[in-house]
């Protein structure tokens, strides 16, 4: 998507002329959208369209890069005191007295953190969208610290960032990084970010891709060094500040921003599962919380107060704004599941076979604090019906950042009373169920390139072998082997899968367990002591919600809840014979 239909003028500044590009109606908000390295105002247009309709979104190529012209000479001509001169030009030709919600990526974020930072642009930055780009002066601070107080902690992140800063060094060396763009690397570049990045193919990068990275070299040459050695005292954002962080950054490690509210007390954090190049890759993300914040913050120079954040949860900073998708969330651990990521945040797809109870899941998640919430009606063991779910989703409300395969049933007898249509029914729904999930919603995150989470809930039972639960425990076990396999499949797509194995939770299924080889008064004593008997237990289903929200974010394997799920964990690795043991009691039915 280019930027067809853009007004273009030229503002000259500083020895040079730039390119500036405008969209939509000048009379709404100004949105200033700046690029990073080694690209061009090009990058943003998938963005800059879909913000069209609401804002007057300006854009501009950074002095040496597409359009504009370069300094002479190239020394000292990229310093971030001449940015910023380029910055306040632009914004005096296009928003001229009023102020501006400014947005940087990489080198346009760094350079941006300069211009929210420095007293000549107060009053003129209505608020600050900063995505894969640190202040330099921020980073520099950052360095100090952990180069005086050099714990095993901060060794290890001083040691990851530096390893991850690598192209930094390169872009140092004399002459090499211009041979290098404007021959092989140049020519190559498109097919790197494809096949690395999984940048959809079109016309970006635009031709002056060469010339842009050999004079955009300077960047780093003109700032990097003498910024990180002294880095200033007074680096305070004077407008409010939304840092959006990739999780799959190749070039930047998340611990960057640990002192951000210290510099930015004015911040909102959120966190995307996507890698570096994001304004290609998640564009309808970003228009999306680019203009929830500027609309926020949309006459705060006025005295109106901003308002706060809905989701207050304790992920909010590592869910917010994604897409959560949570099959059997009509009741349960499915519905409390639902609603902690509602509560940080997260977009929520509610997916149960009765409508209902999924539309009063998707109702709550709203009103908890979800941006947006979905119900859909769906048998997870139906095959065709989840493949027509897959595709509603994906088109509908875009690619799962985080599937919970959560559905399940209960069936308990002995191996000789359970039918094979017992089995059947059970490996549908337990298994199948799974099985779908994983292949259709994990099949769209693989394809999208940009990492994601899926979560399986198995059971104790998945390890805890029981001869009143053979189907159930059969159905599980393959569960948790299926998450253990995926896990290795798609740790190289990083894409992590987590198998939660709870004990005994108070939840609905107790009661809807079926109990094959009695008769019906029977099956409904049963159901009605199983209830009873978890009951007392009283383990919330919101403890097991909790677990999984702290696996996705570590990336946990298998995750045992409840103490008797952990224990029972213990004896299947140490102590196997006495779990073996155990299942040979009867169970108190």
């Amino acid at each position: 998507m280019s930027l067809v239909g853009a007004r273009e003028r030229r503002v000259r500044t500083g020895g040079v002329e730039l390119c500036v590009a405008e969209l939509g109606d000048d009379r709404q908000p100004t949105v200033v959208l700046v690029h990073g390295y080694p690209d061009s105002k090009e990058v943003w247009s998938e963005v800059a369209v879909r913000l069209a309709d609401r804002f007057h979104v300006v854009l501009y190529d950074v002095r040496g890069h597409g359009r504009s012209t370069a300094p002479r000479p190239l020394r000292g001509g990229f310093t971030l005191e001449k940015l910023t001169d380029d910055f306040l030009a632009v914004i005096d030709a296009v928003s001229p007295g009023g102020p501006v919600h400014l947005v940087g990526h990489d080198w346009g974020s760094v350079q941006s953190w300069e211009f929210v930072t420095v007293a000549r642009t107060e009053g003129r930055i209505a608020s600050f969208t900063s995505m894969s780009g640190p202040s330099l002066d921020h980073f520099g601070h950052w360095i100090k610290r952990r180069v005086r107080r050099p714990t095993p902690r901060r060794v290890g992140q001083l040691l990851g960032q530096g390893a991850k800063s690598w192209y930094v060094y390169m872009l140092h060396t004399p002459v090499l990084p211009e041979l290098a763009w404007r021959g092989p690397l140049g020519k190559r570049w498109p097919k790197i970010l494809q096949r690395l990045e999984k940048v959809p193919a079109g016309d970006y990068p635009t031709p002056s891709l060469p010339s842009d990275a050999a004079h955009g070299a300077w960047l780093y040459r003109d700032n990097v060094r003498s910024r990180l050695g002294r880095p200033r005292e007074d680096a305070y954002a004077h407008a409010p500040v939304q840092l959006i962080t990739p999780l799959g950054d190749a070039f930047l490690s998340e611990r960057l921003y640990d002192e951000l509210e210290k510099w930015a007390p004015d911040s909102v954090r959120r966190t995307l599962q996507a890698k570096h190049w994001v304004p290609r890759t998640r564009p309808d993300r970003l228009a999306d919380w680019i203009a929830g914040f500027v609309t926020a913050n949309e006459g705060r120079e006025a005295g109106v107060p901003a308002p706060e954040p809905v989701a207050s949860g304790r992920y909010a900073d590592r869910f917010g704004g994604q897409l959560v998708l949570v099959t059997g969330a009509g009741s349960g651990i499915g519905r409390a599941t639902a609603f902690a990521f509602a509560e940080a945040g997260a977009r929520v797809v509610a997916v149960d076979r009765d409508a209902e109870a999924a539309a009063r899941t998707a109702e709550m998640s709203r009103l908890i604090g979800s941006p947006e919430a979905w119900a859909e009606t769906v048998d997870v063991s139906d095959e065709q019906a989840m493949e027509k779910l897959a595709d509603k989703v994906a088109a509908e409300y875009g690619v799962v950042d985080v599937l919970v395969n959560n559905a399940g049933i209960g069936l308990s007898g002995s191996f000789f009373d359970t039918t094979a249509e017992d089995w059947r029914k059970v490996l549908d729904v337990n298994l199948w169920g799974v099985i779908h999930g994983c292949r259709l919603f994990g099949k769209q995150m693989a394809e999208r390139g940009q990492g994601g989470h899926i979560v399986n809930t198995a059971s104790a039972a998945a390890y805890q072998p029981s001869k009143a639960l053979p189907a159930y425990s059969t159905s599980k076990a393959a569960v948790l082997m299926l998450s253990e396999c995926l896990r290795a499949e798609l740790a190289g797509q990083d894409i992590g899968v987590s198998a939660v194995c709870p004990g005994f939770v108070n939840t609905n299924i107790t009661a809807t367990t079926r109990f094959a080889g009695v008769d019906a008064a029977e099956e409904k004593r049963r159901q009605k002591k199983s209830a009873r008997l978890y009951g007392l237990r009283n383990y919330p289903p919101e403890k097991v919600a909790d677990a999984i929200l702290r696996a996705v974010v570590r990336n946990e394997a298998v995750v045992p809840v409840t103490p008797e799920a952990r224990g029972a964990h213990l004896l299947h690795r140490f102590a196997p014979r006495a779990l073996r043991a155990i299942a040979r009691m009867e169970p108190p039915l």
